[in-house]
């Protein structure tokens, strides 16, 4: 009974994790099943704007714009997918696709070179003209993520459902100002010692 038990597991998880192969074929097939951002792999990135942008996805999601985003910086980001590197549109078409099963709203790919965008694997040519005079973010995995956000936010404002976001971290000025009203209490408490300690030191009259 247990190694049936132990049988039966083992061909669940088979089923429902994605194996290296598959993962390998279309990784990011893999991640927006479940998640709202896919991100490169081979690459560091700066968390603190990886924050912001899933700030951005989850305003969206608030405000009746769910969307999910695909970052892609290189070839091997796609897998066996590798040939639709660069082609950001054809790529977010093939990908929709891949997700509607599952996800069948808003997708949008960013890559080196530009934008692309589907729904359903459809595209969106409407959607399509609000993404074209954006600048392309270049090979940079962190101007990729504050590119998307950019995106995002342009096309859910042009939709209509502009976007609250929450902020995530503190400004230097905020900083600054702690480190000021630190140092004061500092100051405070050190001058108290001070006169407490000449108090105990003067000779009994």
């Amino acid at each position: 009974m247990v190694k049936r038990l132990a049988v039966l597991v083992l061909v669940v998880a088979a089923l429902v994790l994605p194996t290296p192969a598959r993962a390998n074929g279309d990784p990011a097939s893999d991640y927006l099943l479940v998640q709202k951002l896919f991100l490169p792999f081979t690459t560091k990135i700066d968390q603190t704007e990886v924050k912001r942008l899933d700030a951005v996805l989850t305003a969206a999601n608030r405000a009746n714009f769910p969307i999910r985003v695909a970052m892609i910086l290189s070839p091997s980001d796609l897998g066996t997918a590798f040939s639709l590197y660069r082609k950001p549109q054809r790529y977010a078409e093939f990908l929709g696709l891949e997700l509607a099963f599952v996800y069948r709203g808003r997708l949008l790919v960013v890559m080196p070179n530009g934008y692309g965008y589907s729904i359903k694997g459809d595209p969106d040519p409407k959607t399509t003209k609000i993404l074209k005079p954006l600048p392309p973010p270049g090979r940079d995995a962190t101007k990729e993520v504050v590119a998307a956000g950019a995106a995002v936010r342009k096309l859910a404002a042009a939709a209509g459902h502009p976007l609250v976001v929450a902020k995530v971290g503190g400004s230097s000025n905020t900083r600054d100002r702690i480190t000021i009203a630190a140092a004061a209490t500092a100051g405070i408490a050190l001058f108290a010692a001070l006169v407490l300690y000449r108090r105990q030191r003067r000779p009994a009259g």
